[in-house]
């Protein structure tokens, strides 16, 4: 589905409504570029996008799918960028993965959403507000692409701070077993790493000489999405660290537990041995038992068992088994 599509010239938007495709390639061979976003389009959609700005079939056969892995390739005329995005969900309490795939060429950047991604409305809104970046041609739109989803990340990562804080509240305060939730966020943590971390190599590409059509001044504002990216890095890198402490201490309380149960079933365990043990000796009818004509032999044994077991219980109490 095509969610706008417009012509931009001299630093201003040409159009109000979105251009019809076919006006839209013809319009990419004026003066300017035109930005055409598409999102989850069918194949048949994409094709004919295809088919009228000469994209190269490989990567569309990429953007037919998701799951590509962020990067950037290089063609005659232009290039071919993936790259994921998140969000975080509240009331999951879980980040949520999408893609965008953008084409480059002459006159024209197409942008293809696909699943969870960023709302990219926004980033066309403040580019528009900009006309000298407007002027730099579709680099200026790939890299307002870029900063949106990249600002997107921020959000994500206070949320996996959040909730690893909680469940190092539980492990340490509450002394639950969070063991689970840990390798939950872990698993959470290991799939943004993987969105964020290959985005690195294309920014670098775009901020070298391999790319001359990229101005100074554009280059400027990639290095500043480039810390941005390697802000978020280093902050999943220390929270994947806090959350592997975290298991270990998770594990620790678990052990410290079942050893706290174990020595509690051992203590009844002794408890319970010794009238067993005295009532065993009566059952092998032995011949000559001389305390079994004794008129109090039976209450006596009672109250040695009942003795010996509370004796028992207050030593092993004392020394924490109990």
């Amino acid at each position: 589905m095509i969610v706008d599509c417009a012509h931009y010239k001299d630093g201003a938007r040409q159009n109000k409504d979105p251009l019809p495709i076919d006006e839209a390639a013809d319009r990419c061979k004026d003066d300017g570029f035109v930005w055409l976003g598409l999102v989850d389009p069918e194949p048949d959609e994409l094709l004919d996008v295809a088919r009228r700005f000469d994209l190269p079939g490989l990567a569309v056969e990429d953007a037919m799918h998701a799951h590509q892995r962020p990067k950037i390739e290089d063609y005659e005329h232009g290039y071919f960028l993936v790259v994921h995005t998140a969000r975080y969900l509240d009331d999951e309490e879980e980040v949520e993965f999408g893609e965008v795939h953008v084409f480059t060429g002459p006159g024209f950047v197409i942008v293809v959403r696909h699943g969870a991604a960023s709302d990219l409305h926004s980033a066309r809104e403040r580019l528009e507000d900009e006309p000298e970046l407007l002027r730099e041609g579709p680099a200026s739109a790939v890299w307002a692409i870029l900063d949106k989803v990249v600002d997107d990340y921020e959000p994500v990562m206070a949320g996996l701070e959040n909730d690893i804080e909680e469940v190092e509240v539980q492990v340490f305060g509450e002394r639950t077993d969070e063991t689970r939730r840990v390798y939950f966020l872990r698993r959470e943590l290991a799939e943004f790493y993987r969105a964020v971390h290959p985005l690195l190599q294309p920014l670098d590409l775009l901020g070298s000489a391999e790319h001359p059509e990229i101005s100074l001044m554009l280059r400027e504002h990639l290095r500043d999405v480039t810390d941005h990216v390697k802000h978020i890095e280093d902050a999943i890198t220390t929270q994947r660290d806090l959350l592997t402490g975290i298991l270990q201490a998770n594990l620790a309380v678990i052990s410290v537990e079942q050893n706290d149960v174990v020595k509690q079933i051992s203590g009844w365990a002794a408890i319970i041995t010794v009238p067993t043990l005295i009532a065993s000796i009566y059952g092998m009818n032995f011949e000559h038992m001389p305390e079994l004509g004794w008129h109090y032999g039976y209450p006596a044994c009672l109250l040695v068992m009942l003795a010996a077991g509370v004796v028992l219980h207050r030593i092993l109490r004392r020394a924490g088994w109990l």
